[in-house]
């Protein structure tokens, strides 16, 4: 806890106090949390309207911490839930409300396995002012130079220099008394990435479900849309209400539902279930970078599951339009993660991701065995950072497709992949060929065939059933050990 520092002003703050029940523990973060957060936008107000602030005014974050003296006997198994080394563990937290559940498990696992209290407390890291008010719809912060003061020399705010991916990334190194991290975000990266997220779908990080769907087509926007109606329509579906952009909420099938005039970057749509058990669409549109922003923002919502259900260039001429590919390896030349995520690291193929999707395709057309592989090809998916490659020499780039013996190309599945495998969310990708520019049949109008129109229908559903199979598993079997590090968090 911060010395007492008369010149600023910072909320009274209980001690920190040890813990063995987990849901208590959660119930003190929120009101640490919740008390700092009402301090900041008290005094944001009150610096707004009245004189200026003649101290500064500061808030901070609460955090979790652990110390162990022995090294864990634990579950195999699992990859989660325990700390790497006898020592002391700590993270900052944002959020408590919206992060509840999983912070409740993360904590109990911990505690199961060390046998040791933990401790809530007030951190030494201060909430940026920005993150505070957003929470309050009655108070907006002014651009630079609209308030009648500097905001930076009486409130603190987004600090760039200390909000990063070093954690994710295994460049962290441990605080100077020695404190390892407890969590693959620091709070000041979830507040960062819950505004971004809203910014960049139009839609608030609460109503974002476990298992998110992305695609690059607005064609299964309309098709999900429309199954969730049906979802709703039926009580034994599980599903409690959709939510598309701006935040519209329906429960009745029947509501109508206004399309904004002006859609954002990567529009979510929410089909909500109890517990965030149900599944989230994002349109992506197309190119690596999209993909990219959109998994660098949900991954500190901590999904149990993405898969990408795009279009795809097919590579082989015995595919055809309307065929499927199940991505078991990726050819990565998208170019946005190679410093986080070098080349030369493998992607792996997940397995209970894979199962999932070649089941759902097997449920969905009725095809099994040695008849699924008349519309579904297994194998590499090439992503390339230029959507018109084949304007260029080819030359270069059919060979090396051809020795990777890559089935499919496309701009983001690799992206999404490799981010999975960097944020530790377990990943696939499910594409539909949507043409053939090595055999001359290109995307065009007109060129659809009446087999590629009902397999894109269908393409959609295979992504929802095989999420929907996910979701009736308990997380510890979702979550692969291929995803972990050496050394790693002991929080999911």
């Amino acid at each position: 806890m911060q010395q007492a520092d008369r010149t600023i002003d910072i909320p009274d703050a209980p001690p920190p106090a040890q813990f063995t029940d987990a849901h208590a523990a959660v119930d003190h973060l929120c009101t640490l949390y919740d008390m700092a957060v009402r301090f900041l936008c008290q005094s944001f107000d009150a610096a707004m309207t009245g004189p200026v602030p003649s101290r500064r005014i500061r808030a901070y974050y609460p955090e979790i911490r652990i110390t162990t003296s022995s090294f864990a006997k634990v579950d195999s198994r699992l990859s989660f839930g325990h700390v790497s080394a006898p020592g002391t563990h700590a993270t900052t937290i944002t959020r408590p409300d919206l992060f509840r559940s999983y912070l409740t498990q993360q904590i109990e696992l911990l505690m199961e396995n060390h046998n040791v209290p933990i401790s809530i407390g007030v951190s030494d890291t201060p909430i940026p002012v920005h993150f505070a008010v957003a929470q309050d719809s009655e108070l907006t912060v002014p651009h630079a130079g609209a308030a009648r003061f500097t905001l930076r020399d009486v409130f603190d705010v987004p600090d760039l220099s200390t909000t990063n991916d070093d954690i994710v990334n295994g460049t962290a190194r441990a605080a100077p008394d020695g404190t390892e991290p407890l969590a693959p975000f620091t709070a000041q990266r979830v507040d960062y990435s819950l505004a971004r997220l809203a910014h960049y779908t139009a839609t608030e990080p609460a109503h974002f479900q476990n298992h998110v769907l992305f695609t690059n087509y607005q064609f299964y926007v309309s098709e999900f849309e429309a199954y969730a109606r049906r979802a709703l329509a039926d009580p034994d579906s599980g599903y409690t209400s959709f939510v598309s952009t701006d935040n519209v909420e329906i429960t009745d099938p029947e509501a109508p539902l206004e399309v904004p005039l002006k859609l954002p970057q990567m529009p979510a749509y929410h089909l909500k279930r109890p517990g965030g058990t149900g599944i989230t669409l994002v349109n992506i549109g197309i190119g690596p970078s999209n993909a990219k922003t959109a998994t660098d923002h949900i991954a500190v919502l901590r999904p149990h599951a993405w898969i990408m259900v795009g279009h795809c260039a097919g590579l082989r001429n015995s595919q055809s339009l309307g065929d499927f590919v199940l991505a078991h390896a990726y050819l990565r030349e998208d170019g946005v993660l190679d410093a986080d995520v070098p080349i030369w690291v493998p992607i792996p193929a997940l397995a209970e991701i894979q199962i999932a999707l070649q089941e759902a395709v097997a449920e969905e057309t009725q095809l099994t065995g040695y008849d699924l592989k008349r519309i579904m090809r297994t194998g590499t998916v090439a992503s390339l950072d230029n959507r018109n490659w084949e304007l260029r020499d080819q030359s270069g780039p059919v060979q090396r497709l051809s020795q990777s013996r890559a089935i499919a190309l496309d701009m983001e599945s690799a992206t999404i992949a490799a981010n999975g495998f960097r944020f530790r969310v377990p990943y696939g990708t499910l594409l539909c060929v949507s043409d053939k520019p090595l055999h001359g049949e290109l995307k065009l109008p007109g060129m659809a065939s009446d087999f590629y129109n009902a397999q894109v229908a269908r393409h959609l559903m295979i992504g929802i059933r095989a999420m929907e199979t996910l979701a009736k598993m308990p997380l510890e079997r979702i979550h692969s050990r291929k995803l972990r590090s050496f050394e790693e968090t002991a929080f999911l």
